[in-house]
């Protein structure tokens, strides 16, 4: 029997990243059974305290169990929580001391999207990689600029501490488990029938660049706007700094600070980002796509597309694009 702790915290919480792995271990062992196998799961909501708390105002979720309850878990799982992370962190602290305690008795521990702020602060994510909501990125990098966040990835498991990509992706971290603890066939069952797209392993289609323009510095600022509202021409870096009367070294330095990304990078994105939203809209070619936001060479723009997209141009085209989905649809 695997035990199974689903944590029901405090302040705001994504209702459906309790209920998802709730019904998704029970659905497991529906079919373990209906197939003349016992059930391997015990699932039990944990709280801090026995009260039920109210979610949305609306929903209130009752814990099975407390943290003070003597049972060893083989797996907690952390849902995604909302609002200021530093008070959500301050008002779930006391779970901590717990989820270690337990992990070192032999628990492994999996974070849901942005749950991986609660994960993060009891200090077992430190050597280690993780994920997160791809919108939390720069949030989660200045509460934890130590640790290896790899906000592409849908999945990471390390040493018994998962984590997950944001928002419904969830739902390939459970089916990874699920497969882990129950076998393939089970969680192909589970996937099936909650009709999730197994062994996903990238959430970077989804990704939205915006930049990063929550700091103070005003030269990057301006280089970001610049490169932003010119990104259809040829720009380098020792262009901005001249017009920014830094020298080079100093601009990279300071930018790669101010948003997490080198210049290049900053403005490979900016350029996928104005593509991504032509293909989803237009009728543009490929080939018009790529001059409109500054490639002339077409293995250059797929390479670069593909590696911040995880799609090739005429993938995302085919998976995004209305015109394009519809006459997939109606082969």
């Amino acid at each position: 029997m695997k035990n199974i702790s689903i944590l029901v915290p405090n302040g705001a919480v994504a209702l459906g990243t309790i209920e998802g792995p709730f019904i998704a271990f029970r659905q497991a062992n529906y079919l373990l059974m209906q197939t003349g196998k016992e059930p391997i799961f015990d699932v039990k909501l944990v709280g801090l305290k026995r009260e039920g708390k109210v979610y949305d105002r609306l929903f209130t979720v009752a814990p099975d169990i407390t943290i003070a309850d003597p049972r060893q878990s083989d797996l907690i799982i952390v849902p995604a929580v909302n609002g200021n992370m530093e008070e959500v962190i301050d008002a779930n602290k006391d779970f901590f001391p717990w989820m270690v305690k337990q992990y070192e008795a032999g628990a492994e521990l999996a974070s849901l999207c942005v749950g991986a702020f609660l994960l993060a602060s009891t200090g077992l994510l430190n050597g280690k990689q993780c994920s997160t909501h791809w919108l939390a990125e720069n949030d989660f990098k200045k509460m934890f600029p130590e640790l290896n966040l790899v906000s592409d990835k849908i999945i990471t498991d390390e040493q018994g501490v998962y984590t997950s990509g944001g928002a419904n992706s969830f739902w390939n971290l459970i089916l990874y488990i699920i497969e882990k603890y129950a076998g393939r066939d089970i969680a192909v069952y589970c996937a099936k029938f909650f009709e999730i797209e197994i062994d996903r392993g990238t959430q970077s289609p989804f990704i939205m660049f915006t930049g990063q323009k929550e700091h103070e510095d005003e030269p990057v600022r301006k280089a970001q706007e610049f490169i932003e509202n010119n990104y259809q021409d040829k720009i380098t870096v020792d262009q901005l700094a001249y017009m920014l009367a830094l020298s080079r070294r100093n601009l990279e330095r300071r930018f790669k600070k101010a948003t997490s990304n080198t210049v290049v990078e900053y403005m490979q994105r900016v350029k996928i980002e104005a593509a991504k939203k032509s293909l989803e809209k237009s009728r543009k070619n490929i080939s018009e796509v790529m001059y409109d936001v500054g490639y002339v060479d077409t293995k250059a723009f797929r390479t670069v597309f593909k590696r911040i997209t995880g799609l090739s141009p005429i993938d995302y085209r085919s998976k995004y694009n209305k015109e394009s989905a519809m006459q997939s649809g109606s082969k």
